[in-house]
């Protein structure tokens, strides 16, 4: 059997540790590296709900995408969440891996499945990490083309049909029947990155968590930019735009954020699996569990 050392190994060889943001601590969270592993569960959110289902079966590597420790803490009790499954996740034989902001960056990570989930051709990173190991290129999200334009209504209705349900579902800001052709991806929470998506000149953003102000002041100078080019003054990324010159951008699309995320998924339990057995020898089972994570159960128009 392959050792939870092994395949943290492969683990780390496909979403290297160096791409995490200096903030970021992914990795192993909890786990003796002598253990075997005999099969590896994917989930967004290590939360009790998954760790319950997770630890039904010892010898568990349980890999998830956000981090159980997101800030430090000062102790692991009994009196603590984060205690309660550190101690279930060791009484139980099983393991916690992180892929947080460096399988963000990694080839087929999380900004890669969601662009591809969209749709989007011709991709490139919308932050490059220069990397000259790396075979293909790697960053914080993804910039590309949709094959044929569509109005911004049909793409954030694209968008909301492919992403898991949840109950705080898609938010869109910007003119609805305004054609999109160029998009960029960041899952996760993107208002940080304002700055680069208007450099970039994309019709469109979608990500996660933005808040009212970021939000309000991004579509706000869009709309300024676009009714300045109307008076024929230059403005703004889109001013060489020859089809749509007139049109703000970027539109905005919100994400619920675990949503988006979890379509890693539909790479990770494959290219896990696959390059486990290339380097040990061993075919791992995997599983997937898609129980809803989102913290909101109820979201009323108003």
């Amino acid at each position: 059997m392959a050792t939870l050392k092994q395949v943290v190994d492969v683990l780390e060889t496909l979403y290297p540790l160096r791409y995490a943001e200096s903030w970021d601590a992914p990795g192993l969270i909890a786990g003796r590296l002598s253990l075997q592993v005999t099969r590896i569960v994917f989930a967004v959110d290590p939360t009790r709900a998954v760790i319950a289902k997770a630890t039904d079966e010892p010898g568990t590597l349980l890999v998830c995408h956000h981090p159980l420790l997101f800030r430090s803490v000062h102790a692991v009790s009994g009196l603590d969440v984060h205690g309660a499954i550190v101690g279930k996740l060791y009484e139980s034989g099983c393991a916690l891996w992180v892929g947080h902001t460096n399988a963000d960056s990694a080839y087929r990570g999380v900004g890669q499945a969601a662009a591809d989930a969209f749709g989007l051709t011709n991709q490139r990173p919308l932050v490059p990490i220069d990397d000259l190991a790396a075979s293909h290129a790697v960053g914080l999200g993804r910039i590309g083309e949709l094959a044929e334009p569509v109005t911004l209504e049909a793409f954030a209705r694209a968008v909301a049909a492919v992403l898991p349900h949840t109950e705080l579902g898609v938010q869109v800001a910007g003119d609805l029947t305004a054609p999109v052709r160029t998009v960029a991806v960041l899952p996760g929470s993107g208002d940080s990155l304002f700055d680069e998506v208007r450099a970039s000149g994309v019709d469109v953003y979608v990500t996660s968590d933005l808040r009212h102000h970021p939000a309000t002041d991004a579509i706000e100078q869009a709309r300024y930019e676009a009714a300045l080019r109307k008076q024929g003054i230059a403005a703004g990324s889109a001013a060489g735009d020859v089809l749509t010159p007139l049109a703000a951008r970027p539109a905005l699309i919100n994400t619920p954020h675990s949503a988006i995320e979890s379509l890693w998924f539909r790479y990770a339990p494959q290219d896990i699996a696959d390059a486990v057995e290339q380097a040990t020898g061993e075919r791992l089972e995997t599983h997937l569990l898609t129980m809803n994570t989102d913290p909101w159960t109820l979201t009323i128009p108003n």
